[in-house]
């Protein structure tokens, strides 16, 4: 009796879960979250309305609690934990209970502010693009590598070449290193580093514009195209996985009629042995 009584309150709690209405409800509270958090920002505001903050805080951190506890009956303790969005989830949500008090009010804030992060675990498309972007991880590792390489050529011939005319800039390797990353992010490159150096070095175009062609233009489309690649492949696994789910759902549908074809036959011989 406990087994179905427990087997009911899970077939509620999944309904509820996967239900359109949770998820949007959810998604909204996060947003609702991040404008309290947002205006707390501002001391006049906060100061002024401290009691309704705390109020509204513990409101959704209660709500997050419940949702939390939802999905955790509906898809049980093992399915549950094997999930490491439900554990980020949990685990921020457990912090809002643990960190109580008025030694941990910056810490607090800071995990009012990563609850908005949990927008990611509740939305699928945001899900797999981060999962995705995990995925690039192992590659980028090699780019990062090769990037490196460049950056320290790169960094070694300007403190060379203009160690003399601009020091402020190629002074030495960190500075020169520091200057190239302002450089490949095209942030102020041309009037703030390029040409003071172009008045005395008429030449010194040459480097930036072969260090801009390589460290910018190759470079990060390498980058963007093990991006674009690993979102592939991972969308492609969710569709293999969603398939593969399916028909585990069918084997086990086919199985249970098949167990009722064989009650009913077996019935029936009883019948018929019977008369």
């Amino acid at each position: 009796m406990t087994k179905n009584k427990f087997s009911t309150v899970k077939s509620v709690s999944k309904k509820i879960v996967e239900h359109k209405v949770f998820t949007s409800t959810i998604i909204a509270l996060i947003i609702v979250n991040a404008i309290i958090v947002g205006l707390e920002t501002y001391p006049n505001l906060y100061s002024a309305h401290k009691n309704w903050f705390y109020f509204m805080d513990n409101i959704l951190l209660w709500i997050f609690t419940v949702e939390i506890a939802l999905r955790f009956i509906a898809a049980g303790p093992k399915r549950f934990f094997t999930n490491s969005w439900n554990w980020f989830d949990f685990i921020i949500v457990a912090a809002g209970h643990i960190f109580v008090g008025a030694h941990f009010v910056t810490v607090l804030r800071i995990l009012r502010v990563l609850r908005v992060l949990r927008a990611i675990s509740v939305i699928p498309s945001l899900r797999k693009l981060v999962d995705a972007l995990l995925l690039t991880i192992p590659a980028l590792g090699n780019i990062m590598i090769l990037m490196s390489i460049i950056f320290y050529i790169f960094a070694v011939i300007g403190t060379m070449l203009f160690k003399e005319v601009a020091p402020e800039y190629f002074g030495n390797l960190q500075l020169s290193l520091l200057t190239l990353f302002q450089v490949v992010t095209l942030e102020s490159w041309a009037s703030g580093v390029m040409r003071p150096i172009f008045a005395e070095v008429p030449w010194s175009w040459l480097y930036f514009v072969i260090f801009i062609l390589v460290g910018t233009f190759i470079v990060f489309n390498l980058f963007i195209g093990v991006i674009v690649s690993n979102v592939e492949k991972a969308n492609a696994e969710d569709e293999i996985d969603e398939t593969k789910e399916e028909l585990k759902e069918l084997q086990k549908q086919v199985s249970e009629l098949k167990d009722i074809l064989l009650a009913m036959n077996a019935n029936q011989t009883k019948k018929d042995s019977t008369h």
